[in-house]
């Protein structure tokens, strides 16, 4: 009996152990650079969102979620490497921004200028998956499939009606006629100038999608104007208009590229994969070391990114600027920012790490798909603000509220009793509504850091206050308008980020950089701890929603 529980204990402690050493082989295993054949062809499968961040790896199964700068980094290296002969693309329900998807669309057409073709398959397409696919020489899609190219719309939902049939009472006050941070609460319909602003960034993009397919498919944007009045399209239909080369399956689309590499069967590698291959094998890495921090999300107190959507968090994002900050190796940086904005107060220290980081190196900021409101004012800390046309960005203005909940209690037979000290120690309390000097008091605080907000931008921007207020008042600009309007200093992606950091760091053209992406991919200890500190990174703060915000819009979905 004793050899049993003694061997039982044994085996109790033994087997974590082993388990653990398993996964840090295969963690090992898996982190090797691939072996890649001559004639290769790199399948490039884009799903889902592309975040700024590196994804998490693990250990087993096919790894295929890259980054954004994960995708330039494949593209740009299967362009110099002599072994990679083709790049098979195969965009499939991508819910990644416009500024993104025409960033990959310019990497494919460099790529293509390489001399290598590109090919796309193509699975019952959206509008975003054909817009990137276009960039490739051929298209297929499965026969009997559906093309679902019919122009864009855009959708924003208003819930004033449910809550007033809750008994819930939004009290919101924003400083900017265009600032509608709030209207999904506190309106039932669309403002004046959100349909201004709407409609204005849906023509554009509908241009940008119609110039695009016309440029592809040799076609006039008239004759796209008219086919996306005939659309969705079956494959038959698609077909015969033009819009793509084939109607096969995925296995006849490869034998089709294979044959037109003049191979019997097509060599394949995936993009995560090849993701491993070290850029100095390709010459493409010098010993000048340059680095690139993401920022990406709503700006958040406490680090919500394992609840789904990603969220900046200021403590956990001045660690990562001080990490950058006082490792003398880079010598620029660059601070690519993907958000909404968030708690105005946040980022406000955020933006007090990046001044900081400034003064020490050359910092250039590169815009994604958004960096509106909060997340423009990280911007102002760079010495230069590159956008791409696409980017959504502005937003100058801030709002703060309260949902009062007192007429669903009663409606519920709830009794909320307050006792207070202070002449407003209610006003954020969920049982009373605002006073009307209450009411005064945070339009007065509102307007104090509204005029702040535009003081900074005019600082950053080197222009006086009066000329930026104009441009202020909430409004969306796209990062063209930002541009002509003097909000940012250039149009560009990466590349043109990471070209004005080297020129800033004085760094040879011949001599060549690496670039060190932050927050680095976590390893597996440290996804095993923020697992377990899952629940407890939730904020436990009661008032947590009744704070300033520098925010954009929420729910604005062109598609």
């Amino acid at each position: 009996m004793r050899r049993f529980v003694c061997g039982l204990a044994a085996g109790l402690i033994l087997a974590p152990v082993l388990i653990a050493g398993v996964l840090l082989g295969v963690w090992w295993w898996r982190g090797r650079p691939p072996r890649v054949e001559q004639g290769t062809t790199l399948v490039l499968r884009l799903r889902g969102s592309l975040p700024e961040r590196e994804p998490v790896s693990l250990p087993f199964g096919e790894q295929e979620s890259l980054s954004v700068a994960g995708v330039w980094d494949v593209i740009r290296k299967a362009a110099a490497d002599r072994r990679i002969a083709a790049i098979l693309l195969e965009p499939d329900e991508v819910s990644a921004g416009w500024a993104t998807l025409s960033e990959i669309r310019s990497w494919l057409d460099r790529f293509r200028q390489s001399g290598k073709p590109v090919a796309a398959f193509l699975r019952s397409p959206s509008a975003r998956d054909y817009f990137v696919a276009a960039a490739a020489g051929r298209i297929t899609v499965p026969p009997e499939d559906v093309v679902d190219l019919k122009g864009l719309r855009a959708e924003l939902i208003y819930a004033r009606g449910a809550l007033d049939k809750l008994g819930i009472l939004p009290e919101f006050e924003s400083m900017g006629r265009y600032k509608d941070g709030a209207d999904i609460l506190t309106r039932s319909s669309m403002s004046a100038e959100t349909r201004e602003v709407i409609s204005g960034i849906l023509e554009t993009r509908f241009g940008v999608l119609v110039d695009a397919i016309a440029k592809a498919r040799r076609k006039t944007p008239a004759q796209v104007r008219s086919l996306l009045d005939s659309g969705p399209f079956l494959s038959s239909q698609a077909l015969s208009a033009g819009l793509v080369d084939a109607a096969q399956f995925e296995d006849q689309a490869r034998g089709a590229l294979a044959r037109q590499l003049g191979q019997q069967k097509l060599t394949t590698i995936a993009a995560g994969r090849y993701r491993r291959v070290p850029a100095g094998s390709l010459g493409l890495e010098g010993r000048h070391k340059i680095a690139m921090i993401a920022a990406e999300g709503e700006i958040l107190r406490g680090d919500l990114s394992w609840l789904g959507e990603p969220t900046l968090d200021p403590e956990r994002f001045a660690r990562t600027v001080r990490q950058v900050r006082d490792n003398k190796a880079y010598r620029a940086v660059i601070l690519r920012i993907n958000s909404p904005g968030g708690d105005a107060l946040a980022s406000d220290e955020m933006l007090r790490e990046i001044h900081l980081l400034a003064e020490n190196k050359p910092l250039v900021v590169s815009m994604g798909d958004i960096a509106a409101s909060g997340g423009y004012a990280l911007a102002l800390g760079g010495q230069w603000i590159v956008a791409h046309p696409d980017t959504i960005t502005g937003s100058i203005g801030i709002f703060y509220g309260k949902l009062t909940l007192l007429s669903l209690y009663e409606r519920l037979g709830i009794r909320k009793e307050l006792l207070t000290r202070g002449r407003f120690a209610d006003i954020d309390s969920d049982a009373r509504p605002l006073s009307a000097e209450a009411r005064q008091k945070l339009r007065l605080s509102l307007e104090e850091l509204y005029a702040g907000f535009v003081r900074q931008v005019a600082q950053a921007r080197k222009r006086k206050p009066e000329q930026i207020e104009p441009l202020a008042q909430g409004r969306v600009w796209l990062g063209s308008q930002a541009k002509a309007n003097g909000l940012v200093d250039e149009m560009g992606g990466i590349d043109r980020a990471l070209d004005l950091a080297i020129q800033a760091a004085r760094i040879p053209p011949s001599e060549g950089i690496s670039l060190d992406l932050f927050p680095p991919q976590p390893g597996l200890v440290e996804i095993i701890e923020r697992y377990a500190k899952l629940f407890s990174s939730i904020p436990s703060r009661p008032d947590s929603a009744a704070r300033y915000w520098k925010r954009l819009p929420y729910l604005i979905e062109i598609r």
